[in-house]
């Protein structure tokens, strides 16, 4: 039996019942991964230790307790990894091993999953492409595509199958974009429900998972955020007590025996207020119409499956998009000059497109105008204003489709802030306020490549998240990439 392809909930729960090791089901991976990343590039470092952990996972003497005992994890390369190095798309970085794992990453552990690899992101995550100095992440739908960014290897390794979940994080999109390019389901979780990344850009940046199931996304959420309520959330769109309660080692509940749930059912109903904008953008974004389209579609799946469906009319405030890009250019500014001035020089400094973003952060900060006073307003009353009386809000992820793949780091300013803007400029704005946000893939797009749409609730929603998405994936199951359904 092949388990390349399979969800993390199958090999997890037979891995514990003793139908497969552990071992078995990492080497199946890393093979796969040979097969597979040399045409997508998703991976920085693939880890041949994980044999070795994977088989310690299997002597584990809670080993029948574990939630994701066994299964393969990829783990963007701006999180430590105990004994692996952390570069961050970036030369300039140190090359010395991270002495201890981030909390994220720990939690991933001690639920049984084994990191296969790091995967690849674009110098310091400061854009949505995915090219930098250790290589260009290709989409798995069409190689001559960017898989987006700043978690572009993540995505590209769940949407080829090389993993069934991986960890990256979100800033400004840096989840939903490289999902809705790959046609995987991502969430970024509200401010505080998951451990941040080290650098978690003032509060705008969220670790979370990306998978290629709902149920997987809840599941690792759930061990993310030490939180067994959101394991099974996805059935009915609420947090579910599972009795009996997870191990305190792995979900810090109390110290009892975790007994498998049974089989998934169908998705219970429930009901909720859901508005759906096909155009959120200021005058003067364009968003592609088949994008459009995907939204309304998504919206008229929720009215059927129950939900009451809305059109949210009212296009973003015009002053958000400025604040939001200032504050982008800014952290630009602040991730580059973290960095050892001596990373910084000669041969081993940073790319050209960082330079430049960072310059411009600079001088955005030296003139006061990094995007700080439109945050305040939109996180203290203006997102709840925009968004009005709705439970959850339905848009697109994307405004066209993702660019060409290679290129972009060492273009200048003019090329590529323009480009950003154009191509994901709907997914900053729940950053600049901390409300939960995921992404579902939803259609295929004219091109060839994948449509998703964004749905964001306010603080606290994850659970409806995943309930909605859960339903939206009934009726619309992934599709793999071609050639990569197993």
């Amino acid at each position: 039996m092949s388990w390349a392809g399979r969800s993390a909930g199958e090999i997890a729960s037979a891995v514990r019942r003793g139908e497969v090791s552990a071992a078995a089901v990492v080497e199946e991976h890393l093979d796969l991964i040979a097969r597979r990343d040399p045409q997508v590039g998703a991976f920085r470092v693939v880890r041949k230790r994980a044999v070795e952990e994977a088989r310690a996972v299997g002597e584990r003497r809670d080993l029948a307790d574990l939630p994701l005992a066994g299964v393969p994890v990829a783990v963007k390369d701006n999180l430590e990894v105990a004994g692996e190095a952390m570069r961050a798309g970036s030369a300039a970085t140190a090359d010395s091993p991270s002495p201890r794992d981030h909390e994220a990453v720990a939690r991933l552990r001690a639920a049984g999953a084994i990191v296969v690899g790091l995967t690849n992101l674009p110098e310091l995550g400061l854009v949505a492409f995915g090219d930098s100095v250790f290589g260009t992440v290709r989409n798995p739908w069409n190689p001559s595509r960017t898989a987006g960014g700043s978690s572009s290897g993540s995505a590209a390794a769940v949407a080829a199958g090389m993993v069934p979940i991986a960890l990256g994080n979100d800033g400004m999109g840096s989840l939903r974009i490289p999902a809705a390019a790959c046609g995987v389901y991502a969430v970024k979780p509200g401010a505080g429900l998951v451990p941040a990344p080290g650098d978690d850009w003032d509060g705008l940046s969220e670790n979370g998972p990306l998978a290629a199931r709902v149920p997987d996304l809840a599941l690792a959420l759930s061990v993310l955020a030490a939180d067994p309520t959101l394991a099974e959330s996805w059935r009915a769109g609420r947090r579910l007590e599972p009795a009996p309660r997870m191990l305190r080692s792995v979900w810090a509940g109390e110290d009892e025996v975790w007994d498998a749930p049974p089989p998934p059912a169908e998705v219970e109903p429930f009901d909720l207020r859901i508005a759906y904008a096909p155009q959120p953008l200021p005058t003067g974004l364009p968003m592609d119409r088949e994008f459009r389209a995907a939204v309304r579609g998504a919206a008229e799946t929720l009215r059927v499956a129950g939900h009451t469906v809305v059109e949210h009319e009212r296009r973003l405030p015009f002053w958000l998009g400025p604040s939001t890009v200032a504050t982008w250019l800014s952290r630009a500014a602040q991730a580059a000059d973290a960095l050892p001035a001596a990373g910084r020089a000669g041969g081993r400094g940073l790319d050209r497109r960082s330079r430049a973003l960072a310059r411009a952060g600079r001088l955005l900060r030296t003139l006061s105008l990094d995007g700080a006073r439109g945050r305040a307003r939109w996180q203290a009353y203006g997102a709840d204003q925009w968004f009005g009386d709705a439970d959850v809000l339905i848009t697109p992820v994307l405004a066209t489709v993702p660019p060409a793949a290679g290129g972009w780091r060492e273009r200048g300013f003019a090329r590529n802030a323009p480009a950003n803007i154009r191509f994901a400029p709907a997914t900053g704005p729940w950053n600049m306020c901390g409300w939960p946000a995921l992404a579902v893939p939803i259609a295929t797009h004219s091109s060839g490549l994948p449509i998703g749409v964004q749905l964001v609730a306010p603080p606290g929603g994850e659970p409806q998240l995943l309930g909605l998405a859960a339903q939206l994936e009934a009726a619309h199951p992934l599709v793999r990439p071609p050639g990569m359904s197993a």
